[in-house]
């Protein structure tokens, strides 16, 4: 899978790496990439909702959103040997996320070469008013 995600950076196809994800068609997840840096969305579908009244997304899609939103910057940043597992989540849910598309961006805060820090921050309409964020580490290497 590594050599796959290699590749597809190296040939200007790195959106694709989530053909190899399985759950992200589930749920809407896309890649883009902008330039020298890249973003997950996380598309509306009615599907992900988990509070009608607001309606709002649940917030175990909002966390997994986040999650992969990291993976993806680790990925797309770092040349690791092996896929990043996550060692610990820490998410922050600042408002309700809701029924439409839902943007991320990921920063690598600290990486060595066993562990890697990374924020993750989602937003709607502003870029400044975050919906949620994550502080993830991950397991690079054994």
């Amino acid at each position: 899978m590594i050599e796959s995600i290699r590749q597809m950076k190296a040939e200007g196809r790195f959106p694709q790496v989530n053909s190899l994800i399985p759950y992200t068609g589930y749920i809407g997840l896309e890649v883009e990439q902008l330039g020298d840096r890249v973003e997950s969305v996380l598309r509306y579908q009615r599907s992900n909702i988990g509070n009608p009244m607001i309606p709002a997304i649940h917030g175990g899609v909002v966390g997994a959103a986040l999650e992969h939103a990291a993976i993806v910057e680790t990925l797309y940043t770092l040349e690791s040997e092996t896929l990043p597992r996550v060692i610990n989540i820490t998410i922050s849910y600042m408002r309700p996320v809701l029924a439409k598309d839902m943007r991320m961006r990921a920063e690598l805060v600290r990486s060595g070469r066993r562990v890697a820090n990374v924020h993750a921050y989602a937003w709607q309409d502003d870029p400044s008013r975050w919906v949620a964020s994550a502080q993830i580490n991950f397991k690079l290497a054994d």
